[in-house]
């Protein structure tokens, strides 16, 4: 499974190769509320095709509209902005008098989209130059505070897995939640130095690797936009690549495991040098409360809680799978005890 913005850059990339006219369609700016953040992109073909999506509502529709009327006349990039008055933003769908500016380049063969697939497919976080008068491009590497810029002569995009996840253990939960976050551009590296398990264990576009998870943690150097989740229940394997994660800035470190298991979990950590604070990070059973019983339901449920306190969101007491069971279980004693 791809992710929405790496999907639009595989089917401009079909279009273009096939003689096709298109055009890439990406959201620079947005003023008040709007459905899609700033990078979203979206592709339009000359035949009214679309993929990908810069606003979720009329904006589209306008866009196919003119290319379906028009055609695809423009030989060089244009800045175009929607929402302005209140009556546009009330026709083009923008919450709250919304305003999004977008920048619309035909694309040829000179536009390097399938150069910049290639960079991605090697993991490579890549920014692409875009002279907005003559339309040439030019790739770079870029680093991971890289972000999406707009001058009177360039609009420069990121393009590319801006964070990482390391999943301890490759079993049936850890094919579901690769498979996810794959989908919302991660770049996901599954490690498991058992070989039965590694065996027939595939998803496209995730690096299965045999290694001992202590030293790739090591080796990985996790800063702030890297998440480590450890599943194998094996203490051997899950509870020396925690204690490496947790010395680390990744931004989430987690375990799954009953809530006994996860407070034997903490105490066998703390006899490994792991300090009360480095220890605090450490989300524990993982995942976020929503009844999830099968592999598929705890992978949602885990990447919900990784997406929370990647967004820096405060969840509720009670949201949390442990505080969710304990709270739940005090409850259920005081009904007995008939409080």
């Amino acid at each position: 499974m791809d992710s929405v913005d790496l999907e639009v850059l595989k089917s401009c990339d079909v279009w273009v190769k096939s003689g096709r006219r298109c055009e890439l369609v990406t959201v620079i700016k947005t003023w008040g509320s709007s459905p899609r953040p700033e990078g979203s992109m979206l592709g339009i073909c000359e035949d009214g095709r679309v993929v990908g999506s810069v606003s979720g509502g009329c904006i589209e529709d306008d866009l196919i509209a003119r290319v379906q009327e028009h055609g695809i006349t423009r030989i060089a990039p244009e800045i175009v902005t929607y929402g302005i008055s209140a009556d546009e933003a009330h026709r083009f769908g923008l919450p709250c008098g919304g305003t999004i500016q977008l920048a619309i380049e035909p694309l040829t063969d000179s536009s390097r989209i399938g150069e910049l697939l290639d960079r991605l497919a090697d993991h490579e976080l890549t920014t692409r130059e875009l002279d907005l008068v003559s339309g040439a491009v030019t790739l770079r590497k870029a680093d991971a505070h890289a972000q999406l810029a707009l001058t009177s002569e360039y609009l420069i995009t990121v393009h590319g897995p801006r964070w990482r996840l390391l999943i301890i253990g490759a079993g049936q939960l850890s094919r579901f939640l690769a498979s996810i976050a794959v989908g919302m551009d991660y770049q996901v590296i599954v490690c498991d130095p058992r070989e039965e398990y590694r065996v027939g264990w595939q998803v496209d576009g995730v690096q299965v690797v045999h290694a001992m998870p202590d030293d790739l943690v090591l080796e990985m150097q996790l800063d702030s936009r890297s998440a480590v989740v450890a599943l194998t229940h094996d203490p051997k394997l899950d509870d020396l690549a925690l204690m490496e994660a947790l010395k680390t800035e990744a931004f989430y470190v987690g375990a799954i495991g009953s809530r006994l298991n996860n407070a034997k979990r903490r105490e066998r950590l703390t006899q490994f040098d792991v300090s009360e604070a480095q220890l605090a990070k450490l989300h524990g059973p993982v995942g976020l409360y929503i009844g999830s019983k099968t592999p598929a339901e705890i992978a949602i449920s885990i990447l919900a809680e990784m997406t929370a306190v990647k967004n820096k969101v405060q969840l509720p007491v009670g949201m949390r799978v442990e505080e969710a069971k304990t709270l739940a279980a005090q409850a259920a004693s005081d009904a007995v005890c008939g409080i």
